[in-house]
């Protein structure tokens, strides 16, 4: 009892010196407040996370992999909400322990509960959260090559999750089937995929990407084949030792338009139509990932579309804005893969700026640019203006991808290139990486 009691005391100290802690940051102005109050918490009582879903009443719900977590937890999230659920959600895409344990401490009070938690989680830190916190379902998007000095190869990063699946015996797998690293973790697992049949690209054909395409093997040890490839190591693969793709328990065809996109769901044999104000293909999957957590929680589809229909993009992640009277699109770019995708999507008639940083958060390591497919570049109209701690070496690769070096501006202040974008009216399309979008979201632009 008494042991409880005090257990009971340290968290809910923990909780309102975290609080006190972000007021202080919100009136200083000195961060954004999405991990400290978390890192406070979990430094005045190291199991405060332990005790945080004793708050949710129904289920939690996590999300990992290397592209599209943020935005597969947001619109998950959503749904929910707008099925009338209360949510708890780490919306700012703070993924490690203190991001999470910011959200709970700024969120929690003695006599509030929520019905859902979605977690984004970062790859390399979900075994860790699995420590303290017991899922009931784990999203896994997809698993590309990403911050070789953080994560090493894919295989590692892939080690990573099952380790944290192996730790949460009676967790739901809701997984991407057309990547063969992801479905492989549904293997003897109580695990439902997602998938998608056809393709189609309503206005244009697809663009040809220049990015290197990972090469997989099958667990035979043969070089798997692919049926159709959508992107990168995404489709319908197989082995001729009999191994393929799984069938889909959320089977999707896919219409990609410039600005939306049409996905036709199927599931126990009903087909549901949705409609998606999101660009590109890498963002249909995340659409088609939020759909099947959808219906897995009891969902239909007009709940569903609802909230397709009325949710905004998170900072960064194909979000418009309106920046000194120009309409602004920023996508944020990380790896060769999501980039590559991106940079398909991007208007060629828009001022362009890539704001590239090499800090911590966005890895050391810089090689991702010349496996990333600037070339779809080569073509923009306008400006093109290179920015961030890594200017010059984005304009280098600008170079290389075929770009004219009298057409490429360097500006290394953030500010001051996206200002120098906006002019004569044009569209602004903004690719940063992760610590300059950061940086522009604090710049409070208008």
């Amino acid at each position: 009892m008494i042991k409880a009691i005090v257990s009971n005391l340290r968290f809910y100290t923990s909780i309102a010196a975290a609080k006190g802690a972000y007021l202080g940051i919100k009136c200083l102005n000195k961060s954004s407040g999405t991990s400290f109050a978390g890192m406070l918490a979990l430094k005045l009582y190291p199991e405060f996370l332990r005790k945080c879903p004793d708050y949710i009443n129904q289920k939690i719900i996590t999300v990992t992999g290397t592209n599209g977590k943020s935005t597969t937890s947001g619109l998950i999230a959503h749904i929910l909400e707008t099925a009338h659920q209360r949510v708890i959600h780490n919306v700012q895409g703070a993924n490690m322990l203190t991001g999470i344990a910011n959200v709970f401490a700024l969120n929690l009070y003695p006599f509030k509960r929520f019905d859902y938690a979605v977690l984004e989680s970062d790859e390399a830190y979900l075994t860790k959260l699995y420590d303290f916190v017991k899922s009931d379902y784990l999203v896994v998007t997809n698993l590309f090559r990403d911050q070789l000095d953080r994560y090493g190869e894919l295989n590692t990063t892939a080690s990573y999750i099952q380790n944290a699946i192996d730790k949460n015996k009676d967790l739901k797998l809701i997984l991407n089937a057309d990547d063969p690293l992801v479905a492989n973790f549904g293997n003897n697992r109580n695990a439902v995929y997602y998938g998608f049949e056809n393709v189609v690209f309503a206005e244009t054909e697809p663009k040809d990407s220049n990015a290197p395409e990972e090469a997989f093997n099958c667990i035979c040890g043969l070089p798997l084949r692919y049926e159709k490839r959508f992107f990168a190591q995404q489709g319908h693969y197989y082995c001729t030792c009999g191994y393929r793709r799984p069938e889909c328990d959320y089977k999707a065809d896919a219409e990609i338009h410039k600005d939306f996109s049409i996905i036709k769901v199927e599931h126990n044999g009903i087909v549901c139509e949705f409609k998606i104000k999101l660009v590109g293909l890498y963002n249909a999957y995340n659409a088609l990932a939020a759909i099947a957590a959808g219906f897995e929680n009891g969902l239909n589809q007009a709940e569903i579309q609802s909230a397709l229909d009325s949710y905004k993009s998170i900072f960064g992640r194909t979000e418009r804005r309106t920046i000194k009277g120009h309409s602004a699109l920023i996508q944020l770019i990380k790896n060769p893969t999501g980039a590559s995708e991106v940079l398909k999507t991007v208007d060629l008639k828009s001022n362009i700026v890539i704001a590239i940083n090499d800090n911590y958060a966005d890895g050391r390591d810089i090689s991702w640019l010349w496996d990333s497919d600037f070339e779809q570049l080569k073509n923009a109209e306008k400006l093109v203006i290179t920015s961030g701690t890594r200017a010059n070496d984005m304009a280098t690769r600008l170079k290389y991808a075929g770009i004219e070096q009298n057409r490429i501006t360097i500006e290394p202040d953030i500010k001051q290139a996206i200002e120098k974008a906006c002019v004569n009216g044009d569209n602004v399309t903004i690719l940063p990486s992760y610590t300059a979008l950061l940086k522009i979201d604090k710049m409070k632009l208008k």
